[in-house]
C-alpha cells in the first residue's frame, strides 16, 4: 500500500506555516507525516519549522542525493529530504510545503499527488505582508500579481483551501477536503 503526497503551496503570507502548525497533531491522528523543509536561511529567522542549513550544506546534501525535491526560490534553497519516500512506500500520507513554481516538476515526479493552494483574499494578503515588514510596497504589489496570475493558470487539478477566516475553520476544511479525497480516491 502506498501514501500520497499532499503537496501544500500559497503566496507568503497565506498561513501555510501557522496551518501546519495548527493542524500537526489531527493530520498525526489520521496517519499523514509532515515534513520538514531543509531551508538555507539563518536558524534564528522566523516562520516555519525547517531545518536550517548553509549554501554548502544544502548544495552537499543534494549532491548526496538527500532530496527528494529540490528548487531555489527567493534567493534561497528549499529541499525535502528523501525520507518522504519511506514514508510513502509504508502507506503514510505525507504533507509537504511546497512550491508553486515547482509543482510541475512535483506532479512529474509524484503524479497522483493533491495539490493543495492555500488562498487568501488580496486585501487580507496585503495586510499580512505589510505587517511583515520584510518588504516594499512594490516588491508586495508584485507578489500580489503573481499570485493572482498563478491562480488564473490552474487547470484544475489543484484543489484551493481559503484561509481568509479563522484559523480554526481553515484546518477543519483542510481535514475535510483529505477526508474526503481519500474515501473518493479510495
Amino acid at each position: 500500500m502506498s501514501g500520497r503526497l499532499i503537496y501544500l503551496m500559497g503566496p507568503s503570507g497565506s498561513g501555510k506555516d501557522s496551518l501546519l502548525l495548527a493542524a500537526r497533531d489531527a493530520l498525526a491522528a489520521r496517519g499523514c507525516r509532515i515534513a520538514r523543509r531543509v531551508v538555507t536561511r539563518s536558524k534564528k529567522a522566523d516562520g516555519e519549522d525547517a531545518h536550517a542549513v548553509s549554501e554548502t550544506e544544502f548544495a552537499a546534501l543534494e549532491q548526496a542525493n538527500g532530496f527528494a525535491m529540490s528548487w531555489r526560490a527567493h534567493g534561497l534553497s528549499y529541499g525535502i529530504p528523501r525520507i518522504i519516500d519511506q514514508w510513502l512506500a509504508e502507506g503514510y500520507d505525507v504533507l509537504v510545503n511546497g512550491s508553486r513554481a515547482y509543482l510541475r516538476e512535483a506532479r512529474r515526479l509524484y503524479p497522483e499527488l493533491l495539490g493543495l493552494l492555500l488562498t487568501v483574499s488580496p486585501d487580507i494578503l496585503r495586510q499580512r505582508l505589510l505587517q511583515r515588514g520584510r518588504e516594499s510596497l512594490a516588491e508586495i504589489d508584485a507578489r500580489l500579481a503573481r499570485n493572482a496570475a498563478f491562480a488564473r493558470g490552474l487547470d484544475g487539478s489543484v484543489v484551493m483551501l481559503d484561509n481568509s477566516a479563522s484559523l480554526d475553520c481553515t484546518v477543519g476544511r483542510l481535514l475535510t477536503l483529505l477526508d474526503t479525497d481519500a474515501c473518493v480516491a479510495g
